[in-house]
C-alpha cells in the first residue's frame, strides 16, 4: 500500500495528546513529501481555497494546520486577511513558522487541541480543515464541531476537505490503507460519508457535500457549512 498522507501531523485528541507527523516524531521531515505523493495536495488544497472564497479582511482559522502549507496559501490569496493556523504538534508548528517566513507571509501559528480551542467566541469568519477530522474519534469529532461553531461568527463558514465515502470500487480498496494506518474507529464516520450529518447535529446550517477527488489513498470529499445567524 502507498503510505497514506492521512498519517498527518495534525492533532489527534486521544487523552488530550496529539499524534505526531506520520505517527512518529522522527518521521516529521517526511510529512510534506508523503502528502504531495499520496493526496494530490496542490489540487485538493486549491479546490478547498476556491470553495472558501477568501477575500477582503477576513479572520481565517486553519484547523490542524500541520506544516502550514494551506495557511500560507490562504494568506497569499487574501493578503489583507488575518490567517491563524492551529495544531497540537510543536515540531510541525516550527516547520510551519519557517515555511511562512520563507514565503514572507504574516501567518500566526498557535499550539492547541481542536476540542479546546484557545480563542474567544465569534473570532473567525472562516474555518478551514484539511485531512484532520479522520484523526478524531467520534466524541472528539463532536466536541470539535461544537468548538468550531462557537469560534465562528454568525454566518461564518466551515470548509472541510477530508477522506470521504469511496466513489467506486477502486477507491474503496485504496481507502483500506487509511483505515489500517489511522485506525478503523477514527476513520469510520469519514468513510461512511457521515461528516455532513455530524456538522448538522453540531449546529451548522446549509451543510453540503461540495466536491470529490480521487487519489491513490482513496476519495477526498469537500464539505461546507454555515454557523446560523
Amino acid at each position: 500500500m502507498v503510505p497514506s498522507a492521512a498519517m498527518s501531523a495534525q492533532a489527534e485528541t486521544k487523552g488530550g495528546r496529539y499524534v505526531p507527523a506520520l505517527g512518529r516524531d522522527r518521521l516529521t521531515s517526511l510529512y510534506d513529501p508523503v502528502l504531495r505523493l499520496t493526496t494530490r495536495e496542490r489540487e485538493f488544497k486549491e479546490r478547498l481555497l476556491d470553495q472558501a472564497e477568501l477575500h477582503g479582511t477576513l479572520d481565517v482559522l486553519d484547523l490542524g494546520c500541520g506544516t502550514g502549507t494551506l495557511a500560507v496559501w490562504a494568506k497569499q490569496r487574501a493578503p489583507e486577511s488575518n490567517v491563524v493556523g492551529l495544531d497540537g504538534d510543536p515540531k510541525v508548528l516550527a516547520r510551519a513558522r519557517g515555511k511562512a517566513e520563507q514565503a514572507d507571509c504574516d501567518v500566526r501559528f498557535d499550539e492547541g487541541l481542536s476540542y479546546e480551542l484557545p480563542y474567544p467566541d465569534a473570532s473567525f469568519d472562516r474555518v478551514l480543515s484539511s485531512l484532520f477530522f479522520h484523526h478524531l474519534e467520534l466524541p472528539d469529532k463532536r466536541r470539535t464541531i461544537e468548538e468550531l461553531r462557537r469560534v465562528l461568527r454568525p454566518t461564518g463558514q466551515l470548509h472541510v476537505a477530508d477522506w470521504g465515502a469511496p466513489s467506486n470500487l477502486l477507491m474503496k480498496v485504496l481507502s483500506l490503507s487509511i483505515r489500517l494506518i489511522d485506525g478503523f474507529d477514527t476513520t469510520r464516520e469519514n468513510l461512511r460519508g457521515a461528516l455532513p450529518r455530524l456538522f448538522e447535529k453540531g449546529g451548522f446550517e446549509s451543510v453540503r457535500a461540495r466536491d470529490r477527488l480521487s487519489t491513490v489513498s482513496g476519495t477526498l470529499a469537500f464539505y461546507s457549512g454555515v454557523r446560523p445567524a
